[in-house]
């Protein structure tokens, strides 16, 4: 009897794990089949589709001045920009917090942010996901599928590693 349940159990939970791979799998890839799009505007007010992207990697950072974590982050994010701009990607900042147009001009001029600054009113979540915390990074490939989320600071180079491992792959 006691044999007859664990082989019942066994085979329920071996079922019950694939069910769950399988909704897992199909979920994914709905999730996926559609590009990742917004529209936001930048500080003069011109509007920026993340689809405007396409064929570019893009790194897309949530982000505030009053968060720590994000004021590391921005000179690597402004050296990245700056060595993918012209070539493979590109860098948004979108600024999460409400702060008023002049304020944030001298911020970025002032870390001399090279990369469009978009702005957009904070939440729990944006057209890309969840935003668990400041700084919150997705990476968008150039078809434009969300690859990739951080939540805190990243680094030029582990934005650089990270693309050219999912290009040879």
């Amino acid at each position: 009897m006691k044999s007859s349940l664990k082989t019942n159990f066994a085979l329920s939970y071996q079922l019950f794990i694939g069910i769950l791979l399988a909704s897992v799998m199909a979920f994914g890839s709905n999730a996926q089949a559609e590009p990742a799009d917004f529209t936001l505007p930048d500080m003069e007010n011109k509007q920026h589709n993340l689809s405007d992207y396409r064929g570019k990697w893009v790194v897309v950072n949530y982000w505030a001045t009053w968060c720590p974590p994000c004021l590391t982050e921005i000179p690597e994010l402004v050296d990245f920009h700056e060595d993918h701009k012209d070539k493979d990607a590109v860098v948004l900042g979108v600024n999460f917090e409400d702060i008023g147009i002049e304020g944030l001009k001298r911020f970025s001029e002032e870390y001399f942010m090279n990369y469009p600054v978009l702005r957009t009113k904070p939440g729990a979540s944006s057209a890309l996901g969840i935003i668990p915390g400041l700084p919150t990074t997705y990476i968008v490939s150039p078809e434009g599928e969300i690859v990739a989320r951080q939540v805190g600071p990243v680094t030029a180079k582990l934005i650089a590693e990270f693309i050219n491992q999912q290009t040879t792959e």
